[in-house]
């Protein structure tokens, strides 16, 4: 368990961090509509230097405005991977500064900063065994990049999650074990939802 709960403020910034292929996204979709009805919280969009697409929901960024954006600080947290740009636009701290939970799909390699420069952060990791994630990365249609994405995954340095999610099961599973730990979190604050989540582990 790590100090995530001593840096909180009064909302949470909850990065939802793994390896491609370990379903981050459909988690976070399930998620979003599972807790529709709580105004708390939200779910904004991370900006992706590609067009949308049917497996993640994004907003796009010209690879000219990430450049841009990255030279004079306009977002909360960025890192490129995979020949792409990612970023969280400031406006999401803002949000967690006045109350809000915000969940994002982030990045295990941007963990520590995250943790050392913005607020409330709490980080949920999703694993699944290396066959798994494998086999989701071949069922996208973007199997030529597969052992690529699996090998970048094995370099990255283990982090310390706050909670860790095993999803190598029902998509149904993996969604409710996240819901439960956000409504923990959005109910008790990030302190007593941690501090619950440490008493099952």
């Amino acid at each position: 368990m790590s100090g995530a709960a001593d840096r909180s403020g009064p909302g949470a910034l909850v990065l939802v961090v793994g390896p491609s292929g370990v379903g981050k996204d459909t988690l976070i979709d399930g998620a979003r509509a599972a807790l529709a009805g709580d105004e708390r919280i939200r779910f904004p969009h991370r900006l992706v230097t590609r067009p949308v697409s049917a497996h993640e929901a994004h907003d796009t960024i010209s690879q000219a405005d990430f450049d841009e954006g990255v030279a004079t600080g306009r977002f909360a947290l960025w890192w490129r991977a995979h020949g792409l740009g990612y970023a969280i636009p400031r406006k999401v701290t803002q949000a967690v500064e006045d109350g809000a939970v915000c969940v994002v799909n982030g990045s295990r390699s941007r963990v520590e900063a995250a943790r050392a420069a913005l607020p409330g952060v709490v980080v949920v990791e999703v694993t699944a065994p290396r066959e798994v994630l494998a086999a989701r990365i071949a069922a996208r249609g973007r199997d030529e990049d597969a052992q690529a994405r699996l090998a970048r995954s094995d370099g990255l340095a283990p982090i310390e999650a706050d909670v860790t999610i095993v999803n190598d099961r029902s998509p149904e599973e993996g969604i409710a074990a996240l819901v439960a730990a956000l409504r923990g979190i959005g109910t008790r604050g990030v302190a007593g939802a941690l501090e619950e989540v440490g008493a099952r582990q």
